[in-house]
């Protein structure tokens, strides 16, 4: 082939390969995750890739003029079909088609990879791996909202971060949304205001950058424009000093409006139900998310890591938050005609990942097989008898795969892999039916030990 018709072996912008170390942490989070949930009472949900795209709706979009542009969608005969982009709406769409064979109150957990056609950066990217747990059902809302409170905290213990490694901010969207019809903001200016107000605590933004989204506009660094709500100033100082607000008492005396009163209320009775367990210090007010997804109707909740995370750079960088959701009352009667509430979490696993990365207080528990050494092609059946007895016994083992490589070409390939043990095993060793264990990480000169076969297990299990 000629050069000039090589292919490039690269990835579209937002797409990872993930491998050695990185792929093996995050097994070890996904048995974690799985596990929580499971404990919590939830039952496994898998949904297609594929959705109709009238199904899962825009509810992810910001630009009015091509609502389905952060997704991926494709013509299918005479439908569109769009890869989903979280895992919400289908589980909407499924409970809808099945309610009448599921519980009264179902608890789901879903782990899937979802996509978004949207800009990549950092921990930012275009097909992510999320881990979901749902309620949906009449339920006592509280106790639902606590229990999600209580999940994550249990969840992220459980995977090996401190407590003062994370905080969980929680508030209600009836909060802000009570104030928005005090202030007679129109309806085709409201999510622009919800967004521009999840918007705060971003890079970047702060409180001018609030206000510049809802007045007129607001111009980045690059000098892109984003388009504002066209707030007036009294409007737009009402929601700032909104802002500033950061417990419930001073709230619940500076708010009058009925809706907002019944989202502190609702945000009252959840802090009372953490308090029946062992996690409310975990727990804190932020009246400044809203969440930018139309869907959530009440109780909010995201999750913020409390420490450094940087990008390949070294640069410090907000990787936003690793677990987050909310209540939606009204995302299943789109379907059935019938609000059905329900209220769930998901947690951004390929985010959190990129971020514990970092820390070096996680150990991964990578288990590298005991490498069966091939000395003489005439003694392949016994090499074989020693790899089967070793894992036959749960010991990872393989058996080198080319009898014409000496043996300094064996461990030179042990040693690449980063291996800690070597079965090595010539005409001497068969003859006196004994083994030698190489320990690859011992000091040299003093790690390789000839045992009786029949102590071969008993000794590997030391070393691993």
């Amino acid at each position: 082939m000629n050069k000039e018709n090589k292919l490039n072996p690269s990835l579209p912008s937002g797409f990872e390969d993930r491998w050695g170390k990185k792929l093996v942490l995050k097994k070890q989070l996904l048995k974690v995750i799985e596990k929580n949930f499971i404990k919590f009472g939830a039952e496994p949900l898998e949904t297609p890739s594929f959705e109709y795209s009238e199904n899962i709706g825009s509810f992810l979009a910001e630009n009015e003029d091509n609502p389905m542009s952060d997704v991926f969608s494709f013509e299918d005969r005479d439908k569109t079909i769009s890869l989903k982009y979280d895992l919400s709406s289908p589980l909407a769409r499924f409970y809808a088609q099945n309610n009448q064979v599921l519980p009264s109150i179902y608890k789901r957990y879903a782990i899937q990879n979802v996509f978004r056609n949207e800009k990549a950066s950092n921990a930012r990217y275009r097909e992510f791996l999320q881990a979901d747990f749902d309620i949906i059902g009449n339920v006592n809302s509280a106790q639902a909202n606590a229990e999600l409170c209580d999940l994550i905290s249990s969840t992220l213990i459980d995977i090996g971060l401190n407590k003062n490694q994370f905080t969980i901010n929680v508030s209600n969207r009836k909060i802000v949304q009570g104030l928005i019809n005090d202030l007679k903001i129109s309806d085709d200016k409201q999510i622009k205001v919800i967004r521009a107000i999840d918007k705060l605590d971003k890079p970047g933004f702060g409180l001018k950058g609030v206000e510049d989204l809802l007045k007129k506009e607001r111009k980045d660094t690059s000098g892109a424009v984003t388009k504002g709500a066209d707030l007036n100033d009294e409007q737009s100082s009402q929601i700032l000093n909104f802002l500033k607000i950061k417990d419930l008492k001073t709230l619940k005396g500076n708010l009058k409006n009925p809706l907002s009163q019944e989202g502190i209320k609702e945000l009252e009775d959840v802090f009372e139900i953490i308090g029946f367990g062992s996690y409310l210090n975990q727990i804190k007010t932020n009246f400044t998310i809203v969440r930018g997804l139309q869907y959530y109707s009440d109780f909010i909740v995201e999750t913020n890591l409390n420490f450094k995370v940087t990008n390949i750079k070294g640069k410090e960088v907000d990787i936003g938050s690793i677990c987050s959701g909310g209540a939606y009352a009204k995302l299943i009667s789109r379907f059935r005609g019938v609000d059905i509430p329900g209220t769930g979490i998901s947690f951004g696993v390929d985010r959190l990942l990129f971020a514990l990365m970092q820390l070096e207080q996680f150990t991964v528990d990578d288990q590298k097989p005991v490498l069966v050494c091939v000395m003489d092609k005439k003694f392949l059946k016994n090499y074989y008898e020693i790899v089967n007895l070793l894992r036959e016994n749960n010991i990872n083992a393989e058996i080198f795969l080319d009898t014409k490589k000496n043996l300094g070409k064996q461990l030179d390939l042990a040693n690449r892999r980063n291996l800690n043990i070597a079965i090595i095993c010539g005409e001497n060793e068969f003859k006196d039916k004994t083994v030698t264990i190489k320990n690859l990480k011992g000091i040299k000169g003093e790690n390789n030990k000839t045992i009786p076969k029949e102590d071969l297990i008993n000794e590997v299990k030391k070393l691993i």
